[in-house]
């Protein structure tokens, strides 16, 4: 895509947002900075580039790699507070703040949850007619013909949801602790509504199973 060529492949729609983002400031009577200084007008443009960038997934597992260290080194301090003394360790609180943000549609009461699902489920299935009709591979999750979307959220939650506002919360905790229940009490209503299985094919070759069930 133009896009893709125009960031090299790399984290492409992140940098459209930004770019996008900080051209609008230029714009007359949007600039929300203009009485900052040059420093901190430079210093708060790096740290949303670099909180921006994060979201990208590609980025996950090496984010919450860090973000455990952190807590670990938290529980070794013995006094449960985070010394944020430099840039560094500033960013890597707010980058994984703003991809828990990111990821936070399974933490919300479940109606919403709900409809950001169908939402997102929707867009997911439009760029699979599309990969279709382009005779391209369909993307994960795409194919509106054979995805599950309650085992994919199950999934979604187990594997990158989860783990990443456990760690948040062990780094915040208490604070975080009613987000994470809810997380937890929503998956488990997407387990409760997992099709089953359908049952094995009939070893004396009854067609049953093709034929058309009514409820």
């Amino acid at each position: 895509s133009e896009l893709a060529l125009m960031y090299n492949d790399e984290s492409v729609l992140e940098n459209h947002h930004l770019a996008v983002a900080f051209k609008l400031l230029q714009n007359e009577g949007c600039d929300i900075f203009a009485n900052m200084s040059k420093k901190q007008r430079q210093t708060l443009r790096k740290m949303v580039i670099d909180m921006v960038l994060s979201t990208d997934m590609s980025k996950h597992m090496s984010l919450l790699a860090d973000l455990k260290t952190m807590v670990e080194t938290k529980k070794v301090a013995g006094s449960g507070v985070l010394l944020l003394d430099n840039y560094t360790d500033r960013i890597q609180v707010l980058e994984n703040l703003v991809h828990c943000a990111d990821l936070s549609n399974p933490t919300k009461p479940l109606e919403l949850y709900r409809r950001w699902v169908a939402l997102l489920m929707e867009e997911f299935f439009l760029q699979g007619d599309r990969e279709r009709e382009q005779n391209m591979d369909i993307s994960p999750m795409c194919d509106r013909h054979s995805a599950t979307i309650e085992k994919s959220q199950v999934g979604f939650i187990d594997y990158i949801v989860h783990p990443l506002w456990e760690t948040w919360a062990d780094l915040v905790h208490p604070d975080a602790q009613e987000i994470l229940d809810t997380l937890e009490e929503n998956r488990d209503w997407y387990q409760s509504m997992i099709p089953p299985s359908p049952p094995p094919d009939d070893k004396n070759g009854d067609q049953s199973s093709d034929r058309i069930h009514f409820q």
